[in-house]
């Protein structure tokens, strides 16, 4: 997210779609980070996703919840997707993987730079070893960019909730391509696919099991849309089709706030971009004003989501007219 813009966006969306509770708009929450409760979901041999509590039934109505994420057990150790945004989130995730396994969590892998995927490196062991990319590693690398972030967070998360104690912690393990990981009989891929949110996306790939955590680049099952927060849709798009091409279609996907999902899911996201690219461009032809475009271009069958009118036309709209015009 791009935190002066997105943080206050996001509150005024969770206001409109009636997300928070009384007490919880005094000090502008998005989500609490002190009452997110994760629960545990196996999806295969050593495989878990973690996602909240109220994911199932606020997903399937197009309302966004916290974060989700996971872990690979295999016969040396475990592998983390996402260590969360504080102390108490962190250690609910690490709470998990003890009631499956005594195996040491040997890595933690960061899908991005956002505090509420990151932030909780510093709670694991001194053992475990971090993996981000490197952009998302020098975000967090940089003093006064982190200690801003945590404020922002800090907000619209909730005071008190811990996320003050944050510390940085980044990559021991730079992955700007791919790595294989040997688990011990459970092999695990981490790549970069391309920009598909941000410049440091990392996707997680359990190929025996067919297991892919994609983060944020796709946020929750439809009809959640995609958030061109950083823009170029292009390049999203063309990432989002490699990720589509490259899953088989049996493969289960967990999204980076909501409960698993399967591939032909990604479609919603790819047909959305598709459209709304077309739908740009002609208005930019018929010399429509960016306004203008936000009126017209109202795409029905995508309405589904209980953030549209501000994710769609407060933000992609304008970052795709941006791009797109002359």
């Amino acid at each position: 997210m791009k935190k002066v813009f997105s943080v206050v966006v996001f509150t005024v969306l969770f206001y409109c779609a009636g997300l928070v509770g009384a007490n919880e708009k005094k000090e502008n929450l998005v989500w609490d980070a002190g009452s997110v409760q994760l629960e545990l979901e196996k999806l295969s041999g050593g495989i878990y996703a973690l996602y909240p509590t109220d994911a199932k039934e606020k997903n399937s109505k197009g309302y966004p919840v916290a974060t989700s994420g996971g872990f690979i057990v295999g016969d040396n150790g475990v592998l983390v997707v996402e260590s969360m945004v504080n102390k108490r989130l962190a250690e609910q995730v690490i709470g998990f993987v003890k009631k499956v396994t005594d195996k040491p969590i040997l890595y933690v892998v960061n899908t991005s730079y956002h505090g509420d995927h990151a932030y909780g490196n510093y709670v694991f062991p001194k053992t475990t070893k971090i993996i981000q990319h490197s952009k998302t590693k020098a975000f967090m690398d940089n003093k006064d960019k982190f200690e801003a972030d945590k404020k922002f967070m800090t907000q619209y998360f909730g005071s008190n909730r811990g996320i003050e104690d944050v510390i940085a912690r980044t990559a021991d393990i730079v992955v700007d391509s791919k790595k294989t990981i040997d688990l011990g009989n459970k092999k695990v891929e981490i790549m970069h696919l391309g920009f598909a949110q941000t410049e440091g996306d990392l996707f997680v790939w359990g190929p025996e099991d067919k297991v892919f955590w994609t983060g944020n680049p796709m946020v929750a099952q439809p009809p959640a849309l995609p958030w061109l927060l950083d823009g170029k849709h292009e390049e999203v798009l063309v990432t989002m089709k490699k990720i589509r091409n490259f899953l088989p279609d049996d493969a289960t996907v967990v999204p980076g706030h909501g409960v698993p999902v399967k591939p032909k899911d990604i479609d919603f996201i790819i047909n959305y971009l598709e459209v709304l690219q077309k739908r740009v461009k002609n208005a930019i032809k018929e010399g429509m004003t960016v306004e203008q475009a936000q009126k017209s271009i109202t795409m029905k069958k995508f309405q589904g989501y209980a953030l549209w009118g501000w994710v769609h036309s407060g933000v992609n709209i304008p970052n795709v007219y941006k791009e797109l015009s002359p």
